[in-house]
């Protein structure tokens, strides 16, 4: 399954090894591994194969002719440039990336299969390694047998609000991993089965990702973005598995990575749902794209700038809710950030991280942007950083803006921002 955005439909780099009865009836490509997989999957899922999957192979050609209509049907140029600018302007991504042409060659080189919710068909790359080829067809088996329980399409369909969609995708990747290594260790929690417990076997992932020449050299950003559904995504289905068993993650599915992140914010007899951001068109130029990031991207964020994995988990916590919006403006790109916190202890805290970040970044002084609630900086390039705390609809917010110096006026005016509670 070829997703949007970061999730490539990477294979795990982990074979372990199970003796299981074979089901009857599928005579297709690779009948032994999928005749063993079938009965095991079901077992460990609680799901039933409605009807016997479809297999068939594929040259590395056609996978990749696959990739790249994916990649234009489900981030279009247009999309793909303001996505790409954003996080540019937030400096996760380097100005002289090609993100098209990177990821193109990024899925080519992890894909050894993949299941196409449109065609409800499991495709095997012919040349693919041995060993590698095994674990993607039972990783895609686990997607086949989802998606006759669950619209895995409405992953691919959902546009601007990204935080949503990796969440989504988090859960339908993390059900397929967690399946995936408890039939292979023969049930029960896998984390507290295989050697060295679940630490171990994200270890090994990353560890197989790193490997592969071309994710190896990716930002940070996309490292982590590809490999946060599968290993984030797996302790999710392996808490949701003991808090409810005999259930289904995906009825409903999880709303942000805050609840992949905090499993509790899910399984809550009251589930901690974001607060929903709209954002009207700036006054300061041509909005050309709008999305959000989430609790996850902006712990990434944090993280990239600052270089402290405790500040930035910190500042990220009690994330609730986010926009963004890309502008072009007579002088270059701008954009403006709205987040909103849990309380203003936590709004406090993301700002007074964001602004060590900002400062960090950019080589600017500690504590040069003022005081007050409002922190602002004219960097050695020539933006103009804004970093204000507010309170909107009595909900702690804090805004943020980076603008070439020479623009005027505020990106995102609070009057021009729209809270509406879960």
């Amino acid at each position: 399954m070829i997703k949007s955005r970061w999730c490539a439909a990477a294979a795990l780099l982990v074979v372990l090894n199970a003796c299981a009865k074979e089901a009857p009836g599928y005579d297709g490509p690779y009948a032994r591994q999928v005749r063993k997989a079938i009965p095991e999957l079901e077992e460990s899922s609680g799901l039933t194969f409605t009807k016997l999957p479809v297999l068939e192979e594929r040259t590395k050609d056609e996978v990749r002719s696959f990739i790249e209509a994916q990649f234009n049907e489900q981030l279009p140029p247009l999309e793909l440039a303001g996505a790409q600018e954003a996080y540019r302007i937030l400096g996760l991504l380097p100005d002289t990336l090609d993100l098209r042409a990177f990821f193109i060659e990024l899925l080519a080189e992890q894909v050894a299969g993949y299941y196409d919710p449109a065609t409800k068909v499991l495709y095997v790359v012919k040349d693919a390694a041995p060993e590698m080829r095994e674990v993607t067809i039972t990783h895609e088996l686990m997607h086949a047998l989802q998606d006759q329980h669950t619209r895995l399409d409405s992953v691919q369909t959902l546009k601007g609000d990204n935080d949503r969609m990796v969440a989504m995708q988090s859960v339908i990747e993390g059900q397929a991993t967690y399946e995936q290594f408890a039939m292979m260790t023969g049930g029960s929690d896998m984390g507290l089965r295989i050697p060295g417990g679940w630490d171990r076997v994200r270890d090994l992932i990353r560890s197989g990702q790193s490997s592969m020449p071309k994710f190896a050299t990716a930002p940070m950003l996309i490292q982590e973005t590809l490999l946060f559904p599968y290993l984030s995504g797996a302790e999710f289905v392996r808490q949701f598995k003991r808090a409810r068993p005999g259930r289904t993650p995906f009825a409903p599915f999880a709303s942000s990575t805050e609840q992949v992140l905090h499993p509790e914010k899910y399984l809550d007899s009251l589930p901690d749902v974001p607060t929903r951001v709209t954002l009207a068109p700036s006054r300061a130029g041509t909005p050309v794209h709008e999305d959000n990031l989430g609790e996850f991207e902006t712990r990434l964020l944090l993280f990239q700038l600052a270089k402290d994995q405790g500040l930035a988990v910190a500042g990220a916590a009690g994330w609730d809710g986010d926009r963004y919006q890309v502008v072009n403006t007579p002088s270059g790109s701008a954009l403006g950030w709205v987040t909103v916190w849990d309380t203003p202890v936590d709004a406090v805290e993301f700002r007074d991280v964001m602004e060590r970040a900002v400062e960090k970044r950019y080589g600017l002084k500690a504590a040069s942007g003022g005081t007050g609630d409002d922190r602002r900086w004219v960097t050695p390039r020539g933006r103009r950083v804004t970093l204000a705390m507010t309170t909107l609809a009595g909900r702690p917010v804090v805004l943020f803006e980076d603008a070439p110096g020479a623009s005027t006026g505020r990106v995102i005016a609070p009057e021009r921002i729209t809270l509406q509670e879960p």
